[in-house]
């Protein structure tokens, strides 16, 4: 098997980076949004509809249109359910905490991850893995300090839903990859979510000024465009090289949080989002390596039938 040439892995690398500056990006519109009255609803509204256009280029420019077509419908409906219900703790993340903490709060989908494929898919999960999710629990509760007033329970509860949630999505994609293209499945999510928005966002529609449409307009494109450079970021480097980039996302979240809302990290964010960090980068690192094992066992196995 040909390995992947260096400049592939570092343009998966650079992809990953810039789709995680769009979300980082789009994280800081939908805070900003809501400062200048735009509610929840419109934010998942416009967050979907603009990115249709620009998935629609990306598949002509790359696969085709043609490969939106699905046979697989029922499983794109719940992805689209879940994703829903995802992206509305999401955004109530970023709207109820300070950008640093609900980025942090995203940090434990790895740790979520390994949970659920463990009880559902699964896979074999050692000590080891087991470990790196309770250090990173411990490091969520250095950040979330409960039982003080640093962070709102609430805002905490909603930040963990959302990575939950979003870690149930992964599973799901995983599923629906064995078949479809992701730029499939890009496709019916932002489109199968129109129906389900568009009644919400009707009644609950507000009159904005020229600059509050212009971010709400800014989220469905920047939000958009940081979906197709996660997509095509696969295209170039593994899972597990260029996961490791997301973390990120906590530079952008802090410059964005002190320059539009004049708001650090708190020194507890600082203390545990390390701890959160290293625990899913160990889990990326077994997962890496286990997936070298079970590499090594099937080359060997079938030089094995060749003799």
């Amino acid at each position: 098997m040909t390995q992947p040439a260096p400049d592939r892995i570092l343009a998966g690398i650079a992809l990953r980076l810039l789709a995680i500056f769009c979300l980082a990006s789009m994280a800081a519109l939908i805070k900003l949004a809501e400062s200048r009255g735009a509610g929840l609803v419109e934010a998942l509204f416009f967050r979907q509809l603009f990115a249709i256009p620009l998935v629609l280029v990306f598949l002509a420019a790359g696969a085709g249109l043609h490969t939106i077509r699905t046979q697989r419908f029922g499983a794109h409906l719940r992805r689209t359910i879940v994703g829903l219900i995802g992206m509305v703790f999401n955004f109530g993340a970023v709207i109820l905490l300070p950008l640093a903490e609900a980025t942090t709060f995203q940090f434990t989908v790895p740790i979520f991850a390994t949970i659920l494929g463990a009880l559902l898919l699964k896979e074999p999960t050692g000590w080891h893995r087991w470990g790196a999710v309770i250090a990173g629990f411990l490091g969520v509760l250095i950040v979330a300090q409960p039982g003080s007033a640093h962070i709102p329970l609430s805002g905490a509860a909603v930040g963990l839903t959302a990575a939950f949630l979003v870690a149930i999505v992964a599973i799901l994609l995983r599923q629906i990859g064995q078949t479809e293209s992701a730029g499939t499945t890009v496709f019916w999510f932002s489109t199968l979510s129109m129906p389900i928005l568009i009644g919400p966002f009707l009644y609950g529609m507000q009159a904005h000024d020229p600059l509050t449409w212009a971010i709400l307009v800014g989220i469905g494109l920047v939000g958009g465009a940081g979906q197709i450079a996660l997509t095509a970021a696969l295209r170039y480097a593994p899972v597990s090289v260029v996961v490791p980039m997301d973390y990120s996302s906590l530079i952008w979240a802090t410059l964005y949080g002190w320059l539009l809302f004049g708001m650090l990290p708190s020194p507890y964010t600082w203390l545990g989002a390390p701890v959160i960090i290293a625990s899913g980068l160990y889990i990326v690192w077994r997962e890496r390596l286990r997936a070298r094992q079970e590499s090594a066992a099937l080359a060997e196995e079938e030089n094995q039938a060749l003799r």
